[in-house]
């Protein structure tokens, strides 16, 4: 029975170790996604940061951040499981729980921020437009704009009619009116002039642009939201396994004091031979200053005169 018992308590043991070795892999692998998805958006935002306001920019650095955070704090768990530590195993819940609030905290800005996109767009592409002519570095990023989103100002090519210098006076041939654009407008230069355009970007760029950006923000947001729900139920369940460990390690010293006191009871019934000095025999050897001298001569002394 009592074997049985033991062999109850380290099945407990092992499987409550090897449960929080598995979650503790699921977040480090949850952890890289984050941070792949983190970077992957930062990248996004970069391509296009002279349409994106800073704080923008602070979402997915924070969902960076909690990434390696997060990868931190799996293995913080996964030692603690293996060292059967449960103060360990108790840091690790408490630290998933911080990780939560910063995911939390990541979630709300980003929903906030979605709600902005649109209007931030219309008045950085409009500057974008008017400081086309006079900055290379804004020159730069919205030909990369419109040439990598295949559109052309920000509503439409007429957009470009108050910022970009015309050549000609605007003329209309065939109903259509004709305006000069910049050349990243063009789809299709003609193979024999490369200074003529034969196929012109009708679309303009707000629309893809607020797709793009509206999206990554939600991605952030909806992400760091189920994340940091899984991150909470994980802090749960680290607390609920340091529980079971302390309760195991406790029934397991329990099960080893009463393995010693039935061994204390079987010494003093005889079956074994106690040590000489042993607390369970009650007897403790005096000191030799304590010890009658073998070779002292004993003098006995009457106390009344003898009878001849």
């Amino acid at each position: 029975m009592a074997s049985t018992r033991d062999l109850q308590l380290n099945s407990g043991m092992r499987c409550a170790k090897y449960m929080l070795l598995i979650v503790s892999f699921m977040f480090a692998i949850t952890a890289i996604l984050l941070v792949m998805v983190g970077s992957t958006i930062q990248a996004i935002f970069g391509d296009f940061r002279q349409f994106v306001d800073d704080h923008f920019l602070s979402p997915p650095a924070l969902l960076i951040a909690i990434g390696f955070i997060l990868l931190f704090v799996a293995t913080l768990g996964a030692y603690g499981a293996i060292k059967e530590s449960v103060m360990l195993i108790n840091l690790y819940g408490v630290c998933l729980f911080m990780v939560f609030i910063l995911e939390i905290s990541a979630s709300i800005a980003a929903f906030v921020m979605q709600g902005q996109v649109r209007e931030m767009l219309i008045r950085t592409m409009n500057d974008s437009l008017a400081n086309y002519e006079t900055n290379d570095y804004i020159k730069t990023g919205v030909d990369y704009m419109q040439q990598g989103l295949e559109c052309c100002g920000v509503n439409g090519p007429n957009d470009w009619l108050g910022y970009y210098p015309q050549t000609n006076t605007t003329s209309e041939s065939n109903g259509i009116v004709e305006i000069d654009v910049p050349s990243s407008c063009c789809g299709l230069f003609n193979i024999y002039d490369f200074n003529q355009c034969d196929r012109q970007f009708e679309s303009g760029c707000l629309g893809r642009m607020d797709f793009i950006i509206s999206q990554s923000t939600m991605l952030i947001a909806t992400g760091a939201t189920t994340v940091a729900f899984v991150q909470l139920l994980g802090a749960l369940c680290a607390f609920m396994l340091a529980k079971t460990l302390r309760r195991n390690k406790s029934l397991r010293e329990a099960r080893r004091w009463q393995l010693q006191q039935s061994l204390g009871v079987l010494i003093s019934g005889g079956k074994m031979a106690p040590p000489m000095n042993s607390p369970m025999t009650g007897y403790t050897q005096l000191e030799k200053s304590e010890k009658f001298l073998e070779h002292d001569p004993i003098v006995y002394t009457p106390s009344s005169p003898s009878v001849n």
